[in-house]
C-alpha cells in the first residue's frame, strides 16, 4: 500500500463522521421495532423482520461484492476507497428517502424494502471505511484507530434512542398523525444529511491507497484461518449486540423488570449504546501505542466524565449504579493488559456473566446487567475485525467484504430471539446472545491465531 500520510489525521476526522451517522441510523432500528410493531399490529418475530431486512442486506451486498472480487479483482482497489464511500452514501440516502412513500402507503413490506436498500448502502460504507481506518496509520495501532472511530459510531447509537424516541414517539406522533407518518420527516432529514456527507467526501482531499501487488482472482482470502474464524465471530457478535438492543424496549416494559412505556424505555436504551461509546473511547487509548503510564493517566478520565454526565442527567442513584459498572469495565481493560485478543476474551466472559445474572434475576438487577453489556460489547467489533484482517495483504478488502457479509448475524439472531420471545417470553429470550459471547471468548483465546494455506476453510485448532 502506498500512502500520502500528510492528511491522515484529517482523513480520520472525516471518516469518524461517517461512523457517527451510520451508528445513529442503525440504532434507529431499535425505535422502529416497537413503533412498527404497534402500527402494523405485529408479533415479536414479525417485528424483527426490520432487523432481518436491514442486516440481511449486508449479507446480500457482501456476497455480490465477494463474487465480483473473485472473478475480476477487488472493486474497491479499482475505484478507490473515496469513490466507494461516496457511492455508499448515495445508496444510503436513497434508502432513507424511500421511508416517505412507505409511510404514505402505510406499507410494512415497503418499509422493509427501504431498509434493505439502506443496508446495501451501509454495506459499501463498511467495506470501504473499516479497512481504510485500519491502514491510514501504523498496523500495530489499527485497533486503537478503529476503536476511536467506533467510539463516534457509538456516540450516534447513544443519541439515536433519545432523539429518535422523542421524534417518533412524541414530537411527530401527535393526534393528527395517523399510520406510520411520524417517520416521514426524520428520515427525509437523514437522506439530506447523507447527500451532504457525499458532497463533503467528494470535495475533501483524502489520501489515496494503491495496491501494487497483483490482486488474484478466486477465494484466496479463505486460506487465512484468522479470517474464517473471525467471520463467525462477527456473525455472532453483531447478532448478539443487535438482539439485545432490539428487544430492550419490550424487555424494559415487562412488569417484573421496569414496567416502562416505550418513550421512557428508549431513554434507557441510550445507556446500553452509551456503554459502547465509553468503552470504545477507553479502548482507543488502551490499545494505542502510548506508554503505559500515560495510558493509566488518560483512561480513568473517560469513565469519570461519563459518570459526571450521568449524574447531571439522571441524578445520584442512577450515577452510582453506572459508576459500579464503569469501574468493573475499567478493571476488565486492565486484566486485558492492552492486548487486543486478551481484552476480547475477557470482555466476552464478562458479557456472558451479566446475561446469566439477568436471566436469573428481576427488577433493577436484571435491568442494569443487560444495559451494562454495552460496556463490554465496546471493543468487540474493532478487535475482531483487525485481528481477522491482520496479515491478509492483497486480500484485505476481499477479507473485509467477507467480514461485512458476516453481519448477517444481525439479521438472523434477532429473529431467533423474537421467536423465543413469542414462545417463552421476552425475559427468557435473552438466553440467545449467551451463545454468541461464548464463541467470541474462544476466538480471543485461540481463533485469532494467524495461519494460511489451509485446505480446510474452518480449522479450529
Amino acid at each position: 500500500m502506498k500512502q500520502n500520510g500528510k492528511n491522515s489525521i484529517f482523513s480520520l476526522m472525516v471518516l469518524t463522521s461517517l461512523f457517527f451517522m451510520w451508528g445513529f441510523i442503525t440504532c434507529m432500528n431499535d425505535i422502529l421495532v416497537p413503533y412498527m410493531k404497534k402500527v402494523f399490529e405485529l408479533n415479536h418475530t414479525q417485528a424483527m423482520l426490520i432487523q432481518f431486512s436491514f442486516f440481511g442486506a449486508y449479507f446480500i451486498g457482501s456476497v455480490i461484492y465477494y463474487v465480483i472480487s473473485s472473478f475480476i479483482g477487488d472493486p474497491i482497489n479499482k475505484i478507490g476507497y473515496k469513490n466507494g464511500i461516496m457511492w455508499g452514501l448515495i445508496m444510503s440516502a436513497t434508502g432513507t428517502f424511500l421511508f416517505y412513500p412507505a409511510a404514505k402507503f402505510v406499507s410494512y413490506p415497503f418499509f422493509l424494502g427501504a431498509l434493505f436498500i439502506l443496508g446495501l448502502g451501509f454495506t459499501l460504507l463498511q467495506i470501504a471505511a473499516n479497512p481504510y481506518v485500519a491502514i491510514i496509520g501504523k498496523p500495530e495501532t489499527a485497533s486503537s484507530r478503529l476503536n476511536l472511530s467506533q467510539g463516534f459510531n457509538s456516540l450516534g447509537t447513544t443519541i439515536a434512542p433519545i432523539l429518535g424516541g422523542f421524534l417518533i414517539f412524541r414530537y411527530f406522533a401527535g393526534p393528527e398523525i395517523t399510520g406510520a407518518s411520524s417517520v416521514k420527516i426524520p428520515y427525509m432529514l437523514f437522506s439530506m444529511i447523507f447527500l451532504i456527507l457525499a458532497i463533503i467526501i467528494r470535495s475533501v482531499n483524502l489520501p489515496e491507497f494503491t495496491n501494487k501487488a497483483h490482486v488474484k482472482e478466486g477465494a484466496g482470502a479463505f486460506k487465512y484461518r484468522q479470517l474464517t474464524l473471525g467471520m463467525l465471530a462477527i456473525f455472532l457478535y453483531v447478532g448478539g449486540e443487535v438482539s439485545i438492543g432490539s428487544m430492550l424496549i419490550s424487555y424494559l416494559g415487562l412488569p417484573e423488570i421496569a414496567g416502562l412505556k416505550p418513550a421512557d424505555a428508549s431513554i434507557y436504551v441510550a445507556f446500553y449504546w452509551g456503554g459502547l461509546m465509553v468503552g470504545r473511547f477507553i479502548g482507543s487509548v488502551s490499545l494505542s501505542n502510548m506508554k503505559t503510564m500515560k495510558k493509566l493517566m488518560i483512561m480513568p478520565l473517560i469513565p469519570f466524565l461519563a459518570f459526571v454526565a450521568i449524574y447531571l442527567y439522571k441524578g445520584q442513584s442512577v450515577a452510582a449504579i453506572c459508576g459500579i459498572f464503569l469501574v468493573i469495565n475499567f478493571l476488565a481493560f486492565y486484566i486485558g493488559r492492552y492486548i487486543p485478543n486478551r481484552t476480547l476474551w475477557v470482555f466476552a466472559l464478562f458479557a456472558v456473566s451479566l446475561l446469566l445474572i439477568s436471566l436469573f434475576t428481576t427488577g433493577a438487577t436484571a435491568m442494569w446487567c443487560v444495559l451494562a453489556i454495552g460496556l463490554f460489547n465496546s471493543i468487540m467489533w474493532s478487535n475482531i475485525f483487525t485481528l481477522s484482517i491482520d496479515g491478509l495483504e492483497e486480500y484485505t478488502s476481499q477479507g473485509s467484504s467477507l467480514l461485512v457479509m458476516a453481519i448477517l448475524g444481525g439479521a438472523i439472531l434477532p429473529v431467533i430471539q423474537g421467536y423465543v420471545a413469542d414462545k417463552a417470553g421476552v425475559h427468557v429470550s435473552y438466553i440467545v446472545p449467551v451463545i454468541s459471547y461464548i464463541y467470541i471468548a474462544f476466538y480471543g483465546i485461540n481463533g485469532y491465531k494467524k495461519s494460511q494455506n489451509r485446505k480446510v476453510i474452518f480449522q479450529f485448532f
